[in-house]
């Protein structure tokens, strides 16, 4: 599930791939909260499908973000976490968030 990436590409063009699809920051900030296992992420994110769930943690995964720790346990038990990586772009993802939140009551407010 690599990503090409040339030099010419916009570095914020780049951030945003990364970023791009369904819950990506939630699903940074739920595992740096430690909500890392596949049916805590699932129960907190109602909205998306576990197919897509499985693609986006996949997608974070390949992009060096998460880790992928997989337990010899019967049932098999799987735990994610940031990597050291991933661990830089949190305070952007929440700094990103707070201004998303900010920007929703400003759009609320406007059209109420």
């Amino acid at each position: 599930m690599e990503k090409n990436y040339v030099e010419s590409d916009c570095p914020s063009d780049v951030f945003m791939k990364v970023l791009k699809g369904k819950c990506k920051t939630t699903l940074i900030v739920l595992i740096k909260k430690g909500i890392n296992r596949f049916g805590e992420m699932k129960r907190a994110l109602p909205t998306i499908s576990e197919r897509m769930l499985a693609k986006q943690l996949d997608e974070l995964a390949a992009d060096g973000i998460l880790n992928r720790t997989v337990y010899p346990e019967v049932p098999p038990r799987v735990e994610y976490s940031l990597t050291e990586y991933g661990e830089t772009l949190y305070p952007i993802v929440k700094e990103i968030r707070h201004w998303g939140r900010i920007h929703q009551e400003k759009v609320l407010n406007i059209s109420v």
